[in-house]
């Protein structure tokens, strides 16, 4: 018995030896610059929000300092638990994945709390989320699951128009919240799915050209018969995009404060202080929408230069990630990931400077909400996880 307690004991031993060490090669797989990017990321941007935000509540600085950290510590929470699921899982399951996202965000429609006429959060009562945020993550995963499974058919026309049609569910769900900007941020994934995926040029330049020409009906045509698809203040903010100084107190003033803002910022900034478009609110929406404006006001050229730098990174490393990637799945997944991340920094930044329309995109780590803070950490989770597993594939 005691020879056989001390085998036992024995095999045990280098059982816990040979898991310590799989986790030891997991660790070193990973994609540090990647993890510490983010990080700086991160960290750039509560140091930006505590200064954004310091005179927003009246006797308490640090209240959505606090309240951001709060969500960056869930989300790292998210990330961790993200790098720990098996790719794979996401691909078997990718049925369950998008019938939960649809039900969720038809939930929202149905019982979600409303706010200036828009039904996007689900309130919980100690959190208040809004589940189209999550849902840019999950919408990747599961059409990614879909065309996984055709990847020897994605020539055909038929398959690239079921997955245009799947996707199309929670987009019309999204853009009937209504929700314009993460409408088009699933609608741009959609884009790079295809495309990572190997669509063929003809059927991609087929649906690009129906994309303009939806565009086209809802903007002009429609509007001219007298059915306006849009509501009044989306085709408001359209029209001020197209006519930037035509109601600069009215339409396009959140746009004109935010390019004041922006200029006022110069090189190095006015400071926490003497930033007056942010501390006076005259910028709306400086935590928020516009708050990469705020970050240009307060620390200048060289701030801004800084934190698109770092978004920089972070892309670079993600498409990395697509060449890494170890199967069709994964490299879909990471490509579309990617993207959506990369189309949310364009958009956000580009309508705070009047080049693209205002579509209430959060600038991604930066802009205060704790939905699409926990939303990205848990992005760049799948990402970490896609690059570990795939060079330990590659070993």
């Amino acid at each position: 018995m005691a020879v056989e307690g001390y085998v036992n004991a024995r095999a045990a031993a280098r059982a816990r030896g040979r898991e310590a060490a799989d986790v030891a090669a997991f660790v070193r797989r990973l994609d540090w610059l990647l993890i510490g990017s983010v990080g700086v990321l991160v960290g750039y941007g509560l140091w930006a929000i505590s200064g954004i935000t310091r005179q927003d509540v009246p006797g308490n600085p640090d209240y959505y300092l606090v309240r951001q950290g709060a969500f960056v510590a869930v989300g790292a929470v998210g990330l961790v638990v993200a790098l720990a699921i098996e790719p794979d899982w996401y691909r078997r399951r990718w049925r369950e994945i998008f019938g939960g996202t649809v039900g969720v965000i038809v939930l929202v429609i149905l019982v979600g709390a409303s706010h200036r006429g828009s039904k996007r959060w689900l309130d919980l009562g100690f959190f208040r989320f809004q589940p189209s945020e999550f849902g840019k993550v999950l919408f990747v995963l599961a059409l990614a699951g879909f065309l996984a499974e055709r990847t020897k058919r994605l020539g055909e026309a038929k398959v690239t128009l079921q997955a245009v049609g799947l996707a199309c569910i929670p987009i019309l769900l999204v853009f009937a919240q209504p929700d314009v900007g993460t409408a088009m941020v699933y609608t741009a994934a959609l884009g790079a799915i295809l495309f990572v995926a190997g669509t063929r040029w003809v059927n991609l330049a087929a649906l690009g050209a129906s994309a303009v020409f939806l565009a086209v009906f809802v903007l002009w045509i429609a509007p001219a018969g007298g059915v306006h698809i849009l509501k009044q203040y989306q085709s408001a903010r359209f029209t001020g995009f197209l006519h930037p100084t035509g109601d600069p107190g009215g339409a396009t003033y959140n746009v004109t404060q935010s390019k004041n803002a922006i200029g006022a910022g110069q090189l190095n900034g006015r400071g926490v202080e003497g930033a007056t478009q942010t501390t006076l609110h005259f910028l709306p929406e400086h935590h928020t929408d516009f708050v990469f404006a705020s970050l240009a006001e307060e620390r200048g050229f060289v701030g801004a230069s800084i934190l698109l730098g770092l978004y920089l990174l972070v892309v670079w490393r993600g498409l990395r990630i697509v060449a890494l990637a170890r199967d069709a799945f994964t490299a879909i997944v990471a490509g579309g990931i990617v993207f959506a991340l990369l189309f949310q920094i364009f958009v956000n930044v580009g309508m705070t400077m009047g080049i693209a329309p205002i579509t209430g995109i959060p600038a991604p780590f930066l802009s205060v909400g704790g939905s699409s803070m926990i939303a990205n950490l848990v992005a760049v989770g799948i990402l970490l996880a896609i690059h570990a597993r795939a060079r330990g594939a590659r070993r």
